[in-house]
Order: C-alpha cells, then structure tokens, then sequence
C-alpha cells in the first residue's frame, strides 16, 4: 500500500477528481492550504502599500492506493493538475504500513 499526496492548484481540483473518479478511485481526503514552493509568490500593491505574497492557496489530496495503482493515480494527477506553468504542484509517494477500517476492522485497501 501507498500513500499518495499531491499538492496542486485550487483551480485544477475539480479536473484532478474526475480524472481519478475515470480511474475508479473514490477515496481521498482533500485539504486546502498555503504553502511555499519555487513559484516563491509574487508582490502587489494593496492600498498604496507593496506586499509580499509568498504563501500561495493550494490543495493537498491525499490518497491511500493499493500498489497497482500507483501509477494510474499519478497519471491522473499529472495530466489533469498541468498547466506548464511554474506551481502547477507536485506528488509525493509514501509507504504505508498498515491501513484498518475502523467500521470492520479489515486491514488493507
């Protein structure tokens, strides 16, 4: 079992879901958050005074998968979270030990 966790645009969340809902996976846990990356923010001006952006909006999806599905999972991510462009996120891979459905009680996924 893996754990799965990307960091992406809010905007692109909604194509994110779909692509996974395509690739029958339904289970996920969405969170949304600031953070900094390359893309280190921007500047602007906000009532005559510059400010400094650099803790941007994201999405962290988190996924637990069964092995055999990794890659089809971040296939989906990629292709629905890329725009090209810097801050587009990035998917991050993790071992998992054990997973227990509190309902059951059944370990795995």
């Amino acid at each position: 079992m893996k754990l799965v966790i990307a960091y992406v645009r809010p905007e692109s969340l909604t194509a994110v879901k779909q692509a996974l809902f395509s690739k029958n996976i339904y289970s996920m846990s969405v969170t949304n958050i600031l953070g900094a990356g390359r893309q280190r923010g921007f500047t602007e001006m906000y009532r005559g005074v510059q400010i400094e952006v650099n803790l941007l909006k994201k999405v962290r999806i988190e996924l637990g998968v069964a092995d055999e599905k990794v890659d089809a999972v971040i296939e989906a991510i990629t292709l629905a979270a890329r725009t090209g462009k810097e801050g587009d996120g990035i998917i991050f891979v993790q071992d998992l030990g054990r997973a227990i459905r509190v309902r059951t009680g059944e370990e795995g996924l």
